[in-house]
């Protein structure tokens, strides 16, 4: 598909790589698009879509073939000289995360069903399933006869292509393992953790012989350079770190840049040059023997970003506050005869991808969160925001905020972070503590309606409680996967918590009793509401509402957004939900019809263009 409408990415960039034989740079991206970046021309060409978020492309050796890795649970196969879709593999049950192509007839992909699966790209079929993994499945390599994987369960594995058996696991290690790589040339594994650490092994012996302690936050991408074995490591302390193949020490730190995507790294195939993608849709090149960002391709003349929503918040009188990838705050009037933006804000530290807001109607104080570890605070008098102040936890992106309204803890924040932890804010912004909640990212957290009570999940499947003064409470178990969201009911009775093993669960706040568990079907939710004693609302990353009714277990349906919803809030009498498509739905809880919409962005190009 050719169109000159498509200039670059309306959605976060998931990976760049070079085509070999050439110069020009294939993507994948959230917002379902396969494109071709050419940094001569500075075209930009769309391939085709997914029906869901793409998040990531391979390319075959000889720069014929590239295979793109969905949650729409398929991989398609792309002909690059033809530049059209050859072939759709079908058989995975959740998010395709990688593929790597093995031969001109083979491939492999791993997913968050825990399978690597291997496939006759001649047609299509399944040659063989390969189980071991215990949690999902991130990364694949392939070198020699064999498979490299690393993923959530904390192990990388090697994998006998024949036979499909377990050769070797390194590992468990006591954080995730998101991203691996193979040097053919020194004959190692690279291993990039959650704990900052690369680690080195040794190919055939599987021999740990260097960790290097780089990063101060997880590590998302390693790769190695073609050319002499130099590693490249990308984190979520803002770092792109070169490493010598030799001694392990850092040979070169590249230009930063507010908008990229850490997980989207690659080298270019000479091993000058290295390429990724950012959250505002664009291509990045840097040179590697200056460590200089040479070239934005996609890069918007006027407004640049995408307004791609990642949460919202209700404040009075129908007003909004919405924070998205672009890194803008917006406010804006939705009611159902009023649907218009009122302002926008870029927070003084400079435009980064948010992802948490929060509003107390009170005291006109709003606070978000921000990809590169930052809390901001403003404060809103009449129409005019302004921002107070902003503060650097450290403890990696924030997922998610809430302001306490008890009366011993009055205007305190309480801030869920990538880090496991949760940071109690006062409100001058000072941090009073620190709560090791979760061993792993902390997902969302709410707070009672009246004690000083909180509650977490997380992405080890965890969900628990804590007082105030930093304590554990309950732990409530059942969940099997990524706890994605989290909510107390109005009574304060009753906890609600939705992951990515499909389903919702309830339990009794006090003594922690599974009370329900309800299967939601094979699409991954995302956000909920436990809007009362027994109405629950989730919504999931196909763009669908769900409506459940406790006291009989009914599920009512809805799909409202061409995307995923993110978040779910009470809005008065209605509800407001966010999509990642760009628009803010006012949603009837009754009958999840919506009564008007407030749209900042449409994602795909073959949609007429947003007036």
């Amino acid at each position: 598909m050719k169109t000159t409408d498509f200039t670059h990415h309306r959605g976060p960039v998931t990976c760049a790589i070079e085509i070999p034989g050439s110069n020009k740079i294939i993507t994948s991206a959230y917002d379902g698009a396969t494109a071709i970046f050419n940094p001569d021309t500075k075209d930009v060409q769309l391939l085709g879509y997914h029906e869901h978020l793409v998040n990531r492309v391979s390319v075959n050796s000889e720069g014929t073939l590239a295979a793109t890795s969905s949650s729409d649970y398929n991989v398609y196969i792309w002909d690059l000289e033809k530049e059209t879709l050859k072939t759709v593999l079908k058989g995975h049950d959740d998010d395709v995360e990688d593929f790597v192509f093995i031969s001109e007839h083979l491939g492999a992909s791993v997913s968050r069903d825990w399978r690597i699966i291997l496939w006759d790209l001649t047609n299509g079929s399944i040659r063989r399933i390969i189980l071991g993994h215990e949690k999902d499945v991130l990364s694949i390599n392939y070198h020699d006869g064999k498979l490299y994987t690393a993923g959530d369960d904390m192990t990388l594995r090697v994998w006998d292509l024949k036979t499909g058996s377990e050769i070797a696991k390194m590992g468990p290690f006591e954080t995730e393992t998101d991203t691996c790589a193979v040097d053919a040339l020194t004959q190692r594994i690279i291993l990039g953790c959650d704990d900052g650490i690369v680690r080195i092994f040794e190919l055939n012996t599987w021999k740990l012989i260097a960790a290097i302690e780089g990063h101060s936050s997880a590590i998302k991408k390693v790769a190695v350079s073609p050319e002499n074995g130099d590693i490249l490591s990308a984190a979520y302390d803002q770092q792109i770190l070169i490493w010598d193949a030799q001694t392990f020490t850092q040979k070169k730190k590249l230009d930063s840049h507010t908008s990229l995507w850490e997980r989207s790294f690659n080298w270019s195939s000479d091993g000058k040059r290295v390429v990724a993608g950012t959250f505002d849709g664009t291509v990045l090149i840097w040179d590697v023997k200056s460590g200089t960002c040479i070239h934005e391709i996609g890069k918007q003349e006027q407004q640049h970003g995408n307004q791609c929503f990642n949460e919202v918040a209700s404040m009075a009188n129908g007003e909004i506050v919405v924070v998205s990838d672009d890194g803008r705050i917006r406010t804006g009037t939705l009611t159902n005869t009023e649907s218009d933006w009122t302002n926008t804000i870029v927070p003084d530290s400079g435009r980064v991808l948010m992802n948490a807001v929060t509003s107390d109607a009170h005291t006109g104080t709003i606070i978000t969160g921000s990809h590169d570890q930052r809390v901001h605070f403003f404060s809103k008098q009449n129409d005019v925001i302004s921002q107070n102040y902003n503060i650097l936890l450290g403890e990696g992106p924030i997922n998610c905020i809430r302001i306490s309204n008890h009366l011993q803890y009055q205007n305190n924040a309480f801030v869920a972070c990538y880090s496991g932890a949760i940071v109690q804010l006062g409100s001058d912004g000072q941090i009073i503590q620190k709560i090791a909640a979760h061993e792993n990212a902390v997902k969302a957290l709410r707070l009672h309606p009246i004690l000083p009570l909180g509650v977490s999940c997380s992405a080890d499947g965890g969900v628990t409680t804590w007082n105030f003064d930093g304590t554990l409470f309950k732990e409530y178990k059942g969940h099997t996967a990524i706890v994605d969201d989290v909510d107390i009911d109005p009574t304060g009775t009753y906890i609600a918590s939705a992951g990515r093993d499909f389903t919702l669960k309830i339990h009794n706040l006090d003594d922690a009793v599974l009370l329900h568990s309800i299967h939601l079907g094979r699409k991954s939710p995302k956000a909920l509401l436990f809007l009362t004693a027994h109405i629950v609302i989730v919504t999931n990353y196909w763009g669908e509402l769900i409506r459940v009714d406790l006291r009989n277990e009914s599920i009512t349906r809805a799909t409202i957004a061409t995307n995923g919803i993110s978040a779910v809030a009470q809005h008065g009498e209605q509800l407001i939900a966010t999509s990642y498509d760009g628009a803010v739905y006012l949603v009837n809880p009754d009958d999840l019809s919506v009564s008007n919409t407030l749209r900042s962005m449409v994602q795909k190009v073959e949609l007429p263009a947003y007036a």
